[in-house]
């Protein structure tokens, strides 16, 4: 060209045109793929899953560490808290998931940290510190990852999250009797990670019935060819003890029953993970649509909720209930809910040291239910 000025700006223009190109080819490309590529660009990772983890939170957590891996990075499980239900306790043995119990900061295993099933580390000293590289889940939040974000509300599980990854990278599913190895697949997703995900989605939707989408059917869809029936089965039958029977019968025996909402208040308990397990028994009474049963262990209320009343938002309801109270948090999705209160000296005490007694309490949680407050 005779005009250096010209010629300049053609190359400009021609520069700007492929980074724009490669932007919006970074931006269009499914999850899967992008999540797979900030991966790919680390070392090792540190899966981390919320306090006392459930199937979801578990198989989720499993699935991105067999992605990692795959995608070259090495990658360790982990999670705050205990594994006390006897159905997360079947998960974990089941599948013989290798997976590790932190206390401190200092024992996270990995300077880049992947939130599963949460949006906010917590649970352990010092979790404040932790800033999270990636973050998926399907629970509401603010939180974010630095590298990854990926929240969606709108799906019932987390494992139908990353069930689309493996979908999005053309991963293949791994028959319970074959091995990776005889796969011809760049990524697949092995029998125990496509077993523990359906089982994720299953427990988290209420076996496909409540809160799900269209996304959680073809993810589950997508994950059954690498399912293990009998481990399945074998998860979703445990034994139930004794002391989990009881407490249910306790909430049923107990119950306060007002129009279509019932709140059980079932006293002292030695295992708090018996608690959703009663309230999931206490909503399908007839005539029920909403529940609230709580329960008093080492000096904490605990709280869990279910609604099959789309007047009533169990995750708000919750919230609003012990909104009021110091030491109070709670949350969770319109069908499913829990929370806890931290007594003082033995008693539920207001922001302002105001004590309110267990009838005041349920007298509260029955205006919620009722969007009296």
């Amino acid at each position: 060209m005779d005009h250096p000025a010209v010629a300049a700006a053609v190359v400009v223009g021609l520069l700007a045109l492929v980074a724009g190109l490669a932007l919006l080819r970074r931006f269009t490309r499914p999850e899967g793929a992008q999540f797979r590529d900030e991966l790919a660009a680390l070392d090792e990772v540190a899966v981390l899953l919320h306090p006392n983890p459930d199937p979801d939170a578990m198989a989720t957590g499993i699935a991105v560490a067999s992605l990692a891996e795959q995608a070259g990075a090495d990658a360790r499980v982990q999670y705050p808290g205990q594994i006390r239900h006897q159905e997360n306790r079947a998960f974990q043995t089941v599948l013989e998931l290798d997976i590790d119990r932190i206390d401190h900061v200092s024992d996270v295993a990995a300077e880049h940290v992947i939130l599963v099933d949460h949006n906010r580390p917590r649970g352990f000293a010092g979790a404040d510190s932790v800033l999270p590289f990636a973050v998926i889940d399907h629970h509401p939040g603010d939180g974010t990852g630095e590298a990854f974000t990926d929240v969606r509300t709108d799906y019932g599980a987390a494992s139908s999250i990353v069930a689309e990854y493996f979908e999005d990278l053309g991963a293949t599913p791994v028959p319970p009797a074959k091995h990776e190895s005889e796969v011809d697949s760049t990524y697949t997703v092995p029998s125990t990670v496509a077993t523990g995900l359906l089982y994720g989605i299953l427990t988290d939707t209420k076996r496909l019935t409540a809160g799900c989408s269209a996304a959680d059917f073809g993810a589950a869809g997508f994950l059954y060819p690498g399912v293990d029936e009998d481990r399945l089965d074998r998860i979703a039958n445990p034994e139930v003890s004794t002391e989990v029977l009881d407490l249910k019968a306790r909430a049923i025996a107990g119950r306060d029953v007002r129009g279509p909402f019932a709140v059980s208040d079932v006293g002292r308990i030695s295992n708090a993970d018996a608690i959703p397990q009663a309230a999931d028994e206490l909503v399908l009474l007839e005539g029920v649509t909403a529940v609230v049963v709580l329960g008093e262990r080492q000096g904490t209320i605990h709280l869990s909720g279910r609604s099959r009343d789309d007047r009533v938002h169990m995750g708000r309801t919750l919230d609003e209930a012990v909104s009021a109270f110091a030491d109070g948090s709670a949350g969770g999705h319109a069908r499913m809910g829990g929370g806890q209160i931290g007594l003082r000296d033995g008693e539920i005490r207001t922001d302002d040291g105001e004590t309110v007694d267990r009838d005041a309490f349920r007298e509260r949680l029955f205006a919620c239910l009722s969007g009296d407050t």
